[in-house]
């Protein structure tokens, strides 16, 4: 099994509404986010996928967060967790391009708190 790993980053602010603790008021983070490709052939290039066009996916999908309120996308339904945000870039990636066997994403709000999504 073959698997790449490309990253991005944008830069938003939010608060979560069904929580409970600093994190209900308004602040921002720096996100990491991480997309990872599986699969068992590879092209004649000897490549599971083109990093570039994974990559370029996943900077689109960023690029449209980057310094936004995401409580204002109403896809996130007004609690935009770092587990929501995953899924939606995942889920965002698969549509800009279906191609890329994408796995799963994961998306970092600090060195060392992430959450990760994989159907």
């Amino acid at each position: 099994m073959y698997i790449i790993r490309v990253e991005a980053s944008f830069a938003a602010a939010h608060f979560l509404t069904e929580y409970h603790g600093k994190c209900e008021r308004l602040h921002g983070h720096n996100y990491l986010v991480r997309a990872f490709a599986r699969g068992e052939e590879l092209d004649a290039a000897g490549m599971l996928v083109d990093f570039g066009d994974v990559k370029g996916r996943l900077r689109e999908v960023c690029d449209a967060l980057d310094h936004t309120c995401l409580n204002d996308n109403p896809i996130f339904a007004s609690s935009p967790s770092a587990e929501r945000i995953a899924r939606y870039v995942f889920d965002q990636v698969r549509r800009l391009d279906p191609a890329i066997p994408l796995s799963a994403v994961e998306v970092f709000e600090t060195d060392t708190s992430m959450a990760r999504y994989e159907p």
